[in-house]
């Protein structure tokens, strides 16, 4: 018995040393070299904050169409995914991009303080043509497979900033030919970008590997932005900015720290209260909504969320189905206690009981994540996605977790009936 007691309480110092790691290397962050870190979650830049809480822009555009229908429709999804390509090809990954009534798109940047930047960024069409010396079209954008930004060589032996196509069979096939023509007589073709002509090399042999090169004393920044808007491709209707505005960070800035204030008290309560009502069961419940935090915050961090306040409210709500989550069992061991168990039994009993209808109960609010995610839009989906990674871990540490602990407990000795049941309610 006395070697159970001690392997029972080196792994229960185990599981706790584990934990406490898990939420230092969260809060703390781990530094291995100036290269080669980890930073913890109140660093500047760890996490990525959503327009509410960092502030930015905000802009509205509306498609000037006729169409109505489904031609609407499809042509204001293109749209939608151009802009949100264009948004992840300048690394904007937390920004929003959401469709607004049948014809508008809103596009909502944070930290970016003037609407007009976002605005002159996300009109542009980058309208791509070739010319040759006639005037005549030999190549378009939508003969362009792929377009990169990079520093490429001259014939001069001098590095320059251009943007490399890579054209598909089509335009490979245009291009070998009019570069074959432009060949006999040392000829030029023009390359265009919204009819300014930005390059006009002349062609000393065919070009038939289907590789073109723009160059046209370009900065890294402007061929970055050349080469994400070839990708994304045109729009299909013209853009007019219909709303524009401007969202202050000091409001976001209080409206964080008051919510992450109220969010500690609120679990500080709920751990003094479970701890109260329910002794041994909810001690260990308390340890493992810590290690549900400690998790929860890692999330966030190795995927660089985009953190909203209503991603905030996604990740209390969870924290209050974890503990739930727990209640159930801790009412089911109750009831097997009750009937004459012992605490090893009742835990088994409870866990047995209660996880149909937590598992049942989860189900139905991944459900409705779901249903919020795919069909909201903007700080509604950042709702729906934390509190679908919250129900996940809730499950993990209320099913595994918790019930490592409570029987981890008793093999420390604390098996008692009385130390299991929850005040108030004692033995029939």
């Amino acid at each position: 018995m006395n070697y159970l007691r001690t392997a029972s309480i080196s792994r229960f110092i185990l599981l706790l040393m584990s934990i406490l790691l898990v939420c230092s290397v969260v809060v703390c962050g781990v530094y291995f070299s100036d290269e080669n870190q980890f930073n913890g979650i109140f660093e500047d830049g760890t996490i990525r904050l959503g327009l509410d809480l960092a502030g930015g822009s905000v802009v509205t555009f509306q498609a000037q169409t006729e169409d109505t229908g489904d031609t609407l429709d499809l042509g204001m999804e293109s749209i939608y995914e151009i802009m949100r390509k264009r948004l992840d090809g300048q690394g904007l990954t937390e920004a929003l991009c959401y469709r607004v009534g049948d014809d508008m798109v809103t596009i909502e940047i944070p930290d970016v303080d003037d609407p007009n930047e976002v605005i002159h960024n996300f009109m542009q069409t980058s309208k791509l043509e070739f010319k040759d010396s006639k005037g005549k079209v030999v190549l378009v954008g939508d003969d362009v497979e792929s377009a990169y930004a990079g520093s490429y060589q001259t014939s001069e032996g001098i590095y320059e900033i251009a943007v490399e196509l890579t054209l598909k069979d089509s335009g490979r096939q245009k291009f070998a030919t009019a570069t074959t023509e432009a060949a006999k007589t040392k000829d030029y073709i023009a390359i265009y970008v919204d009819g300014t002509a930005i390059s006009q090399p002349t062609v000393n042999e065919a070009i038939t590997d289907g590789k073109a090169i723009i160059s046209g004393s370009f900065t890294q920044e402007e061929a970055e932005a050349l080469a994400n808007n070839i990708n994304a491709g045109a729009f299909k209707y013209e853009l007019l900015p219909v709303e524009q505005r401007t969202v202050g960070a000091t409001l976001g800035e209080n409206s964080l720290s008051t919510s992450l204030f109220a969010g500690a008290i609120g679990v500080l309560l709920v751990i003094i209260f479970m701890c109260i009502m329910y002794k041994v069961p909810g001690v260990m419940a308390s340890i493992a909504l810590v290690a549900y935090i400690g998790i929860f915050g890692l999330v966030l961090i190795l995927t660089q969320a985009n953190l909203t306040l209503a991603g905030i409210a996604g990740i209390f709500l969870s924290i209050g189905m974890a503990v739930d989550a727990n209640v159930v069992i801790f009412e089911r061991m109750k009831e097997e206690i009750d009937l004459g168990k012992s605490v090893k039994a009742a835990i088994k009993g409870g866990y047995k009981r209660a996880f149909t209808a937590i598992l049942d109960s989860n189900i139905t609010t991944i459900i409705a994540c779901a249903v919020l995610y795919f069909l909201g839009s903007g700080t509604i989906k950042g709702f729906a996605t934390t509190l679908f990674i919250g129900i996940v871990i809730s499950l993990f540490t209320a099913l595994l977790v918790t019930r490592a602990l409570l029987y981890l407990s008793v093999g420390m000795g604390f098996n008692k009936p009385a130390s299991y049941r929850a005040l108030g309610k004692g033995a029939k």
